[in-house]
Parts: C-alpha cells; sequence; structure tokens
C-alpha cells in the first residue's frame, strides 16, 4: 500500500502550519521517501523530540507491516 508524497506533506503541515516541507521519493515506489522538516515548534528541542513529533503528526501511516509508508528518513530542524 503505497502512499503519495502530496499526503505525507499536508500531514505534516496539518501539525506544524507555518513548518518548511521537502518530501523526496527515494526509490520511485510510494514507500520510501525522505522529508525535510523545518518548524519554528522544534526550537528548543532536540532531534529525537523533533522527530517524534513528526512521526506522530502521520497518524498511524508507519506503523508496523500494514503501515502505508515503510520508510522516511527524517531531517528536522528549527529555523536559524
Amino acid at each position: 500500500m503505497a502512499i503519495e508524497a502530496s499526503e505525507i506533506e499536508q500531514l505534516i503541515k496539518d501539525a506544524f502550519p507555518t513548518a518548511t516541507v521537502t518530501i523526496t521519493d527515494l526509490a520511485g515506489d510510494g514507500n520510501h521517501y525522505a522529508a525535510e522538516v523545518i518548524a519554528d515548534e522544534f526550537k528548543g528541542k532536540n532531534r529525537v523530540q523533533q522527530q517524534r513529533l513528526v512521526y506522530a503528526a502521520l497518524k498511524g501511516k508507519m506503523d508496523g507491516p500494514n503501515g502505508a509508508l515503510h520508510a522516511l528518513a527524517l531531517t528536522t530542524k528549527a529555523p536559524e
């Protein structure tokens, strides 16, 4: 079950409305993506906390073998 890059971006933007989000399909299969998320909400949070917030925003799309998203290489940071 594949997921569109636009759906990933929308889920992240719903959680972080001011974020800059860049999604790259790494394999062309709709299952392996890279995402860069730059959001004010990440200020004061370490990288693990930031990534947990993004995974939570995906609302279970990566949960287990039945998830729509198999792999997400995630880069997060607060704006400078």
